[in-house]
């Protein structure tokens, strides 16, 4: 059974930083794009940031530039979110993706649409 794992959400005070974990088991996803994406009450689920298979390319939505960074473990099956100078605007339930394409562009990495496999999302709540 293929699973993916979110760890790492919690309560942070504005510009304070965490890390995000997702953890995948069932199958080896070296070959898999990973993603997370985040949704917010009433909002829709947005993507946040994306790195290929490879590992040799990331992605980021404009809104976590600079503050975010994706990266990977490939031998522990393993993908992090590290976020840093987090907002209250950064509040939402966060989500791994996995996509088995061979895709490797912006346009369809930052699309829900593409990824095959999710998890079932940690919390992560920004106090003002």
């Amino acid at each position: 059974q293929v699973q993916l794992v979110e760890s790492g959400g919690g309560l942070v005070q504005t510009g304070g930083s965490l890390r995000l974990s997702c953890t995948a088991s069932g199958r080896n996803f070296s070959n898999y794009n990973m993603a997370w994406f985040r949704q917010a009450p009433g909002k829709e689920r947005e993507f946040v940031a994306a790195i290929t298979w490879r590992g040799d390319r990331t992605f980021y939505a404009d809104s976590v530039k600079g503050r975010f960074t994706v990266s990977r473990d490939k031998p522990k099956n393993t993908v992090y979110l590290q976020m840093n100078i987090l907002k209250p605007e950064d509040t939402a339930v966060y989500y791994c993706a996995a996509d088995r394409s061979p895709a490797v562009s912006r346009y369809d990495l930052t699309s829900v649409l593409i990824y095959d496999y999710w998890g079932q999302g940690t919390q992560v709540t920004v106090s003002s």
